[in-house]
């Protein structure tokens, strides 16, 4: 296992396994992974040059979503008038992270803690760390997040994988629920019918077995996200024409800090980890 700085000016690291393993990563733009390379292929899309202008959000790699996924319908904040309202997926994906290697374990740790910048919009004090194993066509992701604070601490979580695809049409979907909610217009529709159109856009939530697969009949490989309850929670995003899907890992739907539903609560001092993987397997 290596870790060297891969590109200077972007903060750029790349952690490798061999030659035709590895992956890329940026501590200062969210701790987000932008390349993912298994068996020699790229797995995930990434758009470079966005990336390379810090006024634009990114637009690909596996953004970090915390602490709470998708956006709240409130006119304020949530935690009252001397905060700010937390903005679509929250900060972590727009914070520096720190990150650190396991040599015994030969794997990746990013961890990200309060700050004068999180506490404009969120009153709690903690330490989110997320261990990237890095194996042959496979990442494994635990996630743990800690309380350090004397109340109770409300959170959600999740992962923004960006994949590349050969094309829309070359998309099959394994085993997903009939119906799932439609986030756009915020109803409930049938998900064979919904995935028709995703080459036009699609913006899909579904409660997931805690598997969710996908498989490119031209790239002729097949994706699978495990991600186990209580990060059951799948979201299906396409924005064509990016050649691309987003398969993503989410704990609670949107305005769970508002309305309750499937809110994670951590009791003071106390912790709550999650675990996902990501395998390919070749078709």
């Amino acid at each position: 296992m290596l870790i060297k700085l891969f590109n200077k000016k972007k903060g750029i690291y790349i952690f490798q396994l061999d030659q035709r393993n590895y992956i890329k990563f940026c501590p200062k733009r969210g701790g987000v992974i932008t390349n993912w390379v298994s068996d020699g292929n790229e797995i995930l899309y990434f758009d470079e040059k966005r990336f390379m202008d810090n006024t634009k959000s990114i637009r690909g790699g596996i953004p970090i979503l915390f602490p709470i996924c998708g956006n709240i319908n409130a006119s304020s904040s949530v935690f009252g008038k001397d905060y700010l309202q937390l903005m679509q997926h929250g900060f972590a994906r727009d914070l520096h992270w720190q990150y650190c290697f396991n040599d015994s374990e030969k794997s990746l740790c990013l961890f990200l803690n309060e700050s004068k910048k999180t506490k404009k919009y969120y009153p709690f004090d903690f330490e989110l760390r997320i261990e990237v194993t890095l194996k042959i066509n496979c990442l494994e992701f635990e996630i743990t997040i800690q309380n350090k604070t004397d109340t109770v601490m409300p959170i959600n979580f999740g992962l923004h994988p960006y994949f590349n695809v050969s094309d829309f049409k070359n998309l099959d979907f394994i085993d997903n629920p009939i119906n799932c909610q439609e986030q756009e217009k915020n109803i409930l529709s049938n998900t064979f019918y919904e995935l028709k159109k995703i080459n036009l856009g699609v913006d899909l939530l579904m409660y997931t077995s805690g598997k969710s697969v996908f498989r490119d009949k031209v790239l002729k490989r097949q994706v699978t996200l495990n991600h186990p309850y209580p990060f059951d929670l799948g979201v299906i995003w396409s924005d064509p024409p990016r050649r691309m899907i987003c398969l993503e890992p989410w704990t609670s739907p949107r305005n769970a800090f508002v309305d309750g539903f499937r809110n994670i609560i951590i009791p003071s001092n106390d912790s709550q980890k999650f675990n996902a993987s990501i395998q390919i397997k070749s078709l």
